[in-house]
């Protein structure tokens, strides 16, 4: 592989399409399932409220109709026989349920991420529990039970809440090889302050068979590496004040995944991930100089992870993104397919978020928002938060738009708006944008903005960006920090 790779798109369309036999050294995925809709949604709203143009997408995904039924008979017709035996036996109790789609869906992209998987290459499935048993089962047919490695705990704390059940505190993860002999470096927990203490000279210790049979430890000139590392894994969450910490409710720590990727691949290896969401596992394999091929079927994701690609690591990493429109016909494509995915393609053109409203599933005649903090040089010690309000339209637009977009901005108590076509606005629209005057920037003196702006999608991939404030901090997303150069990374332990 030349270079690396993000896909937009559906994983089975692409995993068929782009990715060869044999060519993938290591696989992670996390694949949403809807027993909560919060598990599904990769960001959140200021207020911590999901937005609902997310959740619509993912409710989608995994729903019994007649694409799951067409899916369910060609899994039918070339799958493996045991595996064909199995997913026939699921539909038998389980019936056409949303479980039953997910695990028909699952099932064909789990056949095609075996296939891409090189005979060294290992596979981790981050598991939701309410499909995790019956996914192992599916994966022991694929993979074969005799390559089945661990089920890793994953074990963290939070903040305990009244329940009537056990409070959940751990995940699992079902590490499969595709082989006997597997890409394996061994990972070591640190001794315990007990052993230390009982053994002079600290970390030099060893492990040797006394007399009795019993296995004992000692002091010894060769420094141990520690204790082989098991599958119960204490990896805390992410605090929420934690500079690794995005916003994104499915973030997972960073800390997990170098664990994976330290020990089941090599520098220059290949990594997968198949439902990349915020890009936690393509971050880390950034960090450690593997190559990496992400996937995601939400242009929410594609633009999170770019700008995730871009604050950590900046112009050294290279990668080519596979599915995104390049053009105005492109683009109208995508709007015609899905009006969800164009608007958040477009808002990524400027780096704005998804606006979500106060109100379940309304927008309030907004599409998108930009923060920055500013300063009054009269009053030095007030911050003040600044937002921008982006509307996105891809059909027929006229000058009803840019007043009602005036109106948006008062409302909203805006100090720009910003109006992104995909067909070239009219001369009245022009006009009416004209005379809502110019923003001016308290920081800076005579320094002043349109106050509402129209850019087209062709003027924005031509890279005419819009006009605002340039501060130091930018608060529409929390940025990912700055990552240490690789020859650093490769020090770091898990």
């Amino acid at each position: 592989m030349d270079t690396n790779q993000l896909y937009y798109g559906d994983n089975l369309d692409i995993l068929r399409t782009h990715i060869p036999d044999e060519s993938v050294d290591l696989i992670y995925i996390d694949p949403p399932f809807n027993s909560n809709q919060a598990y599904n949604v990769i960001f959140s709203e200021a207020d911590g409220s999901s937005s609902q143009a997310q959740i619509q997408a993912f409710e989608d995904t995994w729903r019994w109709d007649e694409t799951t039924e067409e899916a369910y008979h060609e899994l039918v017709g070339t799958a493996p026989h045991l595996l064909v035996e199995t997913i026939k036996s699921f539909r038998g109790f389980l019936t056409e349920t949303n479980l039953m789609a997910y695990l028909v869906m699952m099932a064909l992209r789990l056949v095609e991420l075996h296939r891409a998987l090189k005979p060294t290459g290992s596979f981790y499935l981050h598991c939701d529990p309410t499909a995790s048993h019956y996914l192992r089962i599916i994966l022991d047919q694929i993979f074969g039970v005799e390559n089945f490695r661990n089920e890793i705990v994953w074990c963290y704390k939070r903040w305990p809440a009244k329940q009537t059940n056990f409070q959940k505190m751990h995940d699992i993860i079902l590490r499969y090889g595709k082989s006997e002999e597997v890409v394996w470096n061994q990972l070591y927990d640190d001794f315990t302050e007990q052993t230390k203490k009982r053994v002079k000279g600290g970390k030099k210790i060893e492990h040797y068979v006394g007399e009795s049979g019993k296995v004992l430890i000692r002091a010894t000139n060769k420094v141990s590496p520690g204790v082989a590392m098991c599958d119960y894994w204490n990896i805390p969450m992410i605090a929420g004040q934690a500079k690794e910490r995005l916003g994104y409710p499915t973030q997972k720590p960073e800390a997990l995944l170098k664990r994976i990727i330290k020990a089941s691949s090599n520098e220059g290896d290949v990594v997968l991930d198949g439902f990349c969401g915020c890009g936690t596992a393509i971050a880390v394999a950034q960090q450690f100089n593997r190559q990496w091929i992400g996937i995601d079927i939400t242009h929410l994701a594609i633009a999170l992870l770019k700008y995730r690609l871009a604050d950590a690591f900046g112009d050294d990493v290279k990668y080519e993104i596979i599915g995104e429109p390049k053009d105005a016909e492109s683009a109208k494509a995508l709007a015609i397919q899905d009006r969800y995915q164009f608007q958040w393609w477009a808002l990524s053109l400027i780096r704005a978020r998804p606006y979500q409203g106060k109100k379940k599933g309304a927008d309030e005649g907004v599409d998108g928002v930009i923060y920055y903090e500013d300063v009054d040089p009269d009053k030095p010690k007030k911050v003040l938060t600044r937002k921008i309000v982006v509307q996105v339209k891809s059909g027929k637009v006229s000058v009803k738009d840019i007043r009602e977009l005036k109106s948006v901005v008062d409302s909203q108590d805006a100090v720009i708006g910003v109006f992104i076509t995909l067909n070239p606005p009219t001369q009245p629209m022009v006009k009416e944008a004209a005379t809502a005057g110019r923003f001016q920037w308290l920081h800076v003196a005579h320094t002043t903005y349109p106050k509402i702006q129209i850019r087209t999608i062709n003027e924005l991939l031509s890279g005419n960006g819009i006009e605002y404030p340039q501060t130091p901090i930018d608060v529409t997303f929390r940025r990912a920090e700055r990552a240490a150069p690789q020859s650093q990374q490769l020090e770091i332990e898990a």
